[in-house]
């Protein structure tokens, strides 16, 4: 078998065991759901191994999408650090056999102190899943490791589980654009969602023109400003948009005519715009829905106040 077989390969048995979760979902899920969304604590995760690593991802995800959590060692669990850990917390235990020792060490301290615990793992008869409020099913069938050995299916079925977790309570919390911004300052993603459209805009020459201005004027204008464009102007009042599209388009079907043109001839009077004030996310996803690259900015009065263009939103 050669390379490109094996990954195909790896990809189809992987696939197939994400879907299979589809059949082992139970109440629980739901229920696991509640439990974390009425949680006034944190929610902290704990695994061994690679269960271990993929608990630092969900963790990790979790935190970026409004429910705090954490990830905490079980073998520094068990030699100090159960004292990060609060009666009002939810702990999620994960151990694909449910038989780890080191899980399994940690549950009469979290008995005791009365937390809920909601256990992952890939037997729902095992210790584990038995001690827990509610088990999540991540058992597979067949690991994509040959020698069935290595957890390669069963450490993706575990992350797909702990993303459906995450993307459930994003759901219910009506977790937003702006609330993500927030928890990723740093990002470009962040960025673009938490600049304003004022930012970037270029309001210090706007290229307009009269609905009565001839094709020369209209080149020119669209020369002069850059964006690729003349806005179509009566008094402060937007009437449209000449792009030099339609210029293009002017010379192939008018030539006749052509120099005789005016704005209102050739002019768009549906014109898409952006507030000053809306995002950069706005103002990119506008352009992508609409296919095009130049918006006009106006403020909270409908008043012409700029162009943005698609180079302008790249942070």
């Amino acid at each position: 078998m050669n390379l490109l077989e094996i990954a195909k390969e790896v990809f189809e048995i992987e696939s197939n065991e994400v879907l299979g979760l589809t059949r082992l979902l139970t109440d629980d899920f739901e229920k696991s759901v509640k439990l974390i969304l009425d949680c006034n604590g944190k929610v902290i995760f704990v695994g061994m191994g690679k269960s271990g690593i993929v608990g630092k991802k969900i963790a990790a995800t979790m935190s970026s999408t409004g429910t705090p959590s954490f990830f905490m060692h079980p073998g520094e669990a068990y030699h100090g650090d159960l004292g990060m850990i609060q009666s009002e917390d939810v702990v999620i235990l994960i151990s694909n056999s449910g038989e780890t020792d080191e899980i399994l060490k940690i549950i009469p301290f979290l008995k005791h102190q009365k937390n809920k615990i909601i256990s992952m793992s890939g037997n729902p008869e095992s210790t584990l899943a038995d001690n827990a409020d509610f088990h999540l099913n991540i058992s597979v069938s067949k690991e994509a490791c040959p020698l069935q050995l290595a957890p390669t299916s069963s450490t993706t079925t575990t992350m797909v589980m702990g993303d459906a977790l995450s993307v459930a309570l994003m759901t219910e919390r009506g977790f937003s654009n702006e609330n993500f911004a927030i928890f990723h300052p740093g990002g470009s993603l962040g960025k673009k969602l938490l600049t304003k459209v004022k930012s970037v805009m270029n309001s210090s020459y706007i290229p307009t023109c009269k609905s009565s201005d001839l094709i020369s004027v209209i080149i020119q204008e669209i020369s002069n400003g850059k964006c690729g464009l003349t806005v179509v102007m009566d008094k402060s009042s937007i009437l449209g948009v000449v792009a030099d599209g339609d210029i293009r388009r002017a010379m192939e079907t008018q030539q006749d005519v052509f120099f005789s043109l005016s704005a209102d001839d050739l002019m768009n009077s549906n014109p898409k715009s952006v507030r000053d004030d809306d995002t950069l996310t706005s103002a990119q996803s506008l352009m992508s829905e609409n296919n095009i690259n130049t918006l006009l900015v106006v403020n909270r009065d409908g008043i012409l106040c700029g162009t943005v263009q698609v180079y302008d939103l790249e942070l």
